[in-house]
């Protein structure tokens, strides 16, 4: 966040919980169809309504929304949760290039976006297990 932000949650800079829920579905729409996507998508059921609701409630949470999360799945322990899938620089980037292009749609202020943009870029960056 900027220091004029500091006491604004991520989760209300963006939008609250319509941003989110638009965000999340924008954000598979694009793995659903993007060709770039295909590695991904693959790591996911055919259904993805499950996993949309799991992330919509995570960064409800994550953006410092209502604890949606937590209470029902506990702590996120992503990279554990994630330790079955090889995440390399081409996922992260593919994951990236989807979340960008639904934050572009959905996120309407630009210096939440930005700020958005770099937290969930060194999250995407985290996750990688593999070189």
């Amino acid at each position: 966040m900027t220091s004029t932000d500091a006491t604004t949650s991520m989760f209300e800079r963006i939008g609250g919980s319509d941003t989110i829920d638009l965000l999340v579905d924008r954000f598979y729409d694009r793995m659903d169809t993007l060709p770039e996507a295909k590695t991904i998508r693959a790591m996911h059921a055919d259904d993805l309504g499950l996993i949309r609701d799991v992330l919509k409630r995570y960064l409800t949470e994550w953006t410092g929304g209502p604890k949606l999360y937590t209470p029902e799945k506990g702590h996120p322990r992503l990279r554990q949760r994630h330790f079955g899938f090889a995440i390399g620089d081409a996922e992260r980037d593919a994951w990236m290039t989807c979340m960008r292009g639904a934050m572009e749609e959905t996120v309407t202020n630009a210096a939440a976006r930005q700020d958005l943009d770099k937290a969930l870029s060194g999250l995407a960056d985290w996750m990688r297990n593999r070189q």
